[in-house]
């Protein structure tokens, strides 16, 4: 029998990294050994918060929690946080109590690196907002690239017009500097973007279906998904909302639920492209020199199975 894959997630909570969240704990084929904390739905100090109080309500406070940057790669301290979206709480406005936990006491970098070194090649990051805590963590320890056996990442936009901006999808536009730097680290790194995410829809009738669940996590979800639900209305004129966090952590419970294309990964750190990703498919051997050129290859998804997505979402979230 093979043994579940240990994952780190690296996470903003965050509606839909809730979902995330719960969806790795009631997935055998993983074993969640932590989540580290990052700004991006919300601010670092209440992505640590949520993510206490996450684990509280999954009966998981055995899970350790570090929190992670309150400062992009280049130490800017002008954050985005899309509170718009998830509500001001980053929970859908339900203003939980705070759970009884507290975060550990080493940092999300030194978290990350000790756990890699702990578990040389073992260890799944499966990252769901910026990018900060694995680029330092790239930075803190020449042997982290080494050590970590995949960073799945959240991020990017690949051919499609980005949710930020045309150019810029949000988890890279948070910290683009570190983006580039994860992407150019020569690890196992896995990309998905929103070319993939916004093709994986939770309809009106799926969220029905969750509140007619007498289970735990479908509860809970059907309290805090109103907020999102509205948001994607408005933004995008849709009844359902996308499933970019679940999505991408089902890429480690299940690659084969996706396909992938190889190449180099460019991020535009400044100008009115700031954030965007850019793709070399290696199709092309161009003549001179460039950015692209010489640096590791990466992952990207380009194809998703996204009935199967939903259809194993849907069935472990009313399976609580």
């Amino acid at each position: 029998m093979t043994h579940p894959k240990k994952i780190i997630i690296d996470t903003d909570p965050g509606i839909d990294d809730a979902m995330a969240i719960f969806l790795a704990l009631q997935s055998p084929e993983i074993e969640v050994i932590g989540l580290t904390t990052i700004y991006g739905n919300v601010y670092t100090t209440l992505a640590t918060r949520n993510a206490l109080h996450l684990l509280e309500v999954a009966g998981r406070t055995d899970i350790p929690v570090a929190e992670g940057s309150h400062f992009t790669i280049t130490k800017g301290t002008k954050l985005r946080v899309a509170d718009f979206v998830h509500g001001a709480d980053g929970l859908g406005n339900q203003n939980f109590p705070p759970a009884n936990g507290k975060p550990i006491e080493q940092s999300a970098t030194d978290f990350l690196t000790h756990q890699a070194r702990t578990f040389p090649g073992k260890i799944t990051v499966v990252a769901l907002g910026p990018l900060t805590n694995i680029a330092m963590a790239i930075q803190s320890d020449p042997n982290f690239v080494q050590n970590v056996g995949q960073i799945i990442l959240l991020g990017g936009a690949f051919a499609v017009n980005g949710n930020v901006n045309p150019a810029a999808e949000a988890n890279i536009f948070g910290d683009p500097d570190a983006a580039d730097i994860v992407f150019t680290c020569g690890a196992d790194v896995v990309a998905i973007g929103i070319n993939i995410t916004h093709q994986v829809i939770l309809s009106d009738a799926d969220r029905d279906r969750l509140a007619a669940s007498n289970g735990l996590f479908s509860k809970y979800l059907c309290k805090i998904l109103e907020c999102y639900f509205s948001y994607h209305h408005d933004a995008y004129n849709t009844r359902g909302v996308y499933l970019h966090d679940p999505t991408t952590l089902l890429a480690a419970v299940d690659p084969s639920l996706m396909t992938y294309a190889e190449g180099v990964v460019r991020v535009q750190t400044e100008g009115i492209s700031r954030g965007l990703t850019l793709f070399d498919n290696k199709v092309k051997r161009f003549g001179e020199s460039n950015e692209w050129s010489d640096k590791p290859s990466v992952k990207v998804a380009v194809t998703v199975n996204a009935p199967a997505v939903v259809k194993l979402v849907m069935d472990r979230l009313m399976d609580s």
